[in-house]
Order: structure tokens, then sequence, then C-alpha cells
């Protein structure tokens, strides 16, 4: 029987929450072996390098600072604590952070952006800061600030793990200085900006993206009968109109869009169409980010994938959101 989506209502509790923070089963075995730094890119080598020496130091014991170490940390001038992988799509980066977290000692966390600032709501900040000052490594895929609150939020969370010990590793689009640009009044939460940058070693990893190398942009969408009859004959399959789905998607917190995704083997809608509405937009970004983590096949009728975002939205603030969910959604729909 085909599963609708848009039925569906999740209930997801902070704990679960917190467990889950791992890296998703697309790279649960992933290791610095298997990276395949490009000959072309010396970059991508320089940063396997870098990465692979932090974890070697992560990998030893920890060490229990002495009162006075600890007095004398907290005084010091702010480091750089963690590690920051800028590039473009499929480059790598995502590989390499979850390999130095398989290969760090623990406690340790690995969480996308929008999961941690999901986390920290449903935990409250002093909460997160007194469960997460005893991990050893955090890493964050996809960070990115999207409004002033997120800002604020996050400077102080990562601020106050900092002077606890916590290391970090993230990976981005943006620089960290630049992060904000073109989505909010960033020049108005400059020190904030400046206070994130400032606790990380930034690593730039160049390259194109390696789903698309000799590809085509996007496969032909098959007819909407097709899509529905693929789905029916296929164990687990969700089956949704877009417009149902992405209506469902709004009744939903974004932070419930993987347990949406519980005991789906493929994906498949029907009668996708462009897209106009950034929020409807930025919804669809979250369900692509999380259907790609559990490696799900993608049915897809309508219009292509590369013509669900408007010329206008691969302009602006959120331009390189979309073109990572398009670059992820086309990589899903080859899979299918």
């Amino acid at each position: 029987m085909v599963i609708r989506l848009s039925e569906q209502w999740p209930e997801v509790s902070s704990d679960r929450l917190l467990s889950e923070c791992v890296p998703p089963p697309r790279f649960s075995d992933v290791r610095f072996a298997t990276y395949r730094p490009d000959p072309d890119e010396p970059s991508q080598a320089e940063a396997l390098a870098a990465l692979t020496d932090r974890a070697a130091k992560l990998s030893l014991p920890r060490q229990t600072p002495s009162v006075w170490a600890r007095l004398r940390r907290k005084a010091a001038v702010p480091g750089k604590q963690g590690i920051y992988l800028d590039g473009g799509f499929g480059v790598g980066k995502t590989h390499l952070l979850a390999s130095l977290w398989h290969e760090s000692a623990g406690p340790k966390m690995y969480c996308t952006f929008v999961e941690l600032t999901n986390l920290v709501g449903a935990l409250g900040l002093r909460t997160a800061v007194d469960k997460l000052s005893s991990y050893r490594l955090i890493c964050i895929d996809e960070f990115e600030l999207d409004d002033p609150g997120d800002t604020m939020l996050i400077s102080r969370l990562i601020g106050q793990l900092v002077e606890a010990g916590v290391e970090f590793a993230a990976t981005s689009n943006t620089l960290p200085d630049k992060l904000g640009e073109g989505r909010f009044q960033a020049v108005d939460f400059l020190r904030e900006i400046q206070a994130l940058a400032a606790h990380f070693d930034v690593r730039r990893i160049d390259g194109p993206d390696y789903r698309h190398r000799g590809l085509p942009v996007a496969p032909d969408p098959w007819p909407d009968e097709k899509v529905e009859q693929e789905a029916g004959d296929r164990p687990n399959a969700s089956c949704d109109h877009f417009v149902d789905l992405h209506r469902h998607l709004a009744e939903l917190h974004p932070s419930k869009y993987g347990a949406l995704l519980d005991g789906i083997e493929t994906v498949a809608i029907t009668d996708l169409r462009p897209l106009t509405d950034e929020n409807v937009a930025l919804r669809l970004v979250v369900l692509a980010d999380r259907m790609y983590d559990r490696d799900l096949p993608l049915l897809a009728g309508g219009v292509p994938l590369d013509q669900l975002f408007s010329p206008e939205m691969l302009k602006g603030g959120y331009r390189k959101k979309y073109l990572r969910a398009l670059s992820r959604l086309i990589a899903l729909a080859r899979a299918a």
C-alpha cells in the first residue's frame, strides 16, 4: 500500500533529536581513506590532511584540565577551536566532516545547522549548553544564518561551548564572515557574526560538483500515472501530490521532517510545479536534505527538477540553499 506523507503526523521528543545527532546513513561508512581528492584541485588534499591531523589529536584520551588550566584558558585570548570547510556543492565537504566524526573519540555530536537550531529550540539554550558542554567534538554540516534569531542563538551557544573546551568542525557554502548576507540585515549583527568567525580556522575546498561531472542537468520527469504506478510496485514507497505535500509541510515543524520519512524507502511526488513562494521553497529544501541523508530515491512527475526554483530565487539571498537542494534532488532522481 502506498503511504501518503501528507497524512502522517510524527511526534519527535528532544531525547530523540539528541540521540539522532550522528552522521546520516549515506555517510555512515565514509572515512578519510575513502575520500578521493581531485588531483586538479590541491585544496581538497590540503583539507584532507588538515582534518586527518585534527582527528589524530581528537582520538587521544581526553585530559581533564586542572582548575588552574581552566582559569588560564578562560582568561586567554580566544583561539581557533574549530575548523570550517568552505566550498561549493559536491566537493566532499560532508564526506570529510563525517570522517572526522567517525575517527574522533567521544563524546561527540554530528548534526546539520538546522538540526542544531531545532535542538536548542527544543531544549532551551541553558539546558543545551549544560548537555553539550561535556562533548569533545561537535560537527555542524551546512552552517548558515537565515535570520537574526539564529545568529544570536548560535553565537551565544558556540561561545559558551568553546569556553567549556568543546571543539567544532563545520561545513558551509559561505565564508563565516559573510554569513547572513542577502538574507537579513547582517550588518546589524556584525559583532555576533565576527565572533563566530573568530572561532574557526577556515579551509577552502574547490572543485566541480562530483554528482554532475559529465551528467545532464536533470533527468526527464515521468508522467504522473507512471510515478503512481511505480510507487505502488515498490515496497514502503510514499506518493503525494506536490500541493498536498507542501501544504502538509507548512503544518509541521522542520525538526519533524526526518521522522516523517521513517520507514520510507522511496519518495514519489506527482505534479511538481515551479515555486514562487519562498516559504514553500525553504521547506522543500529541508525535506530534500532529510531525503538525501537517508538516500531515498525520488520518483518525480511534473516539471523537470531544475525548473522548481524560479530564476528570481536562484539569484536571491537563498541561492546557495536552492542550488544545494537541486543538486541533491537530481542525484536522488537519478538513483530512482
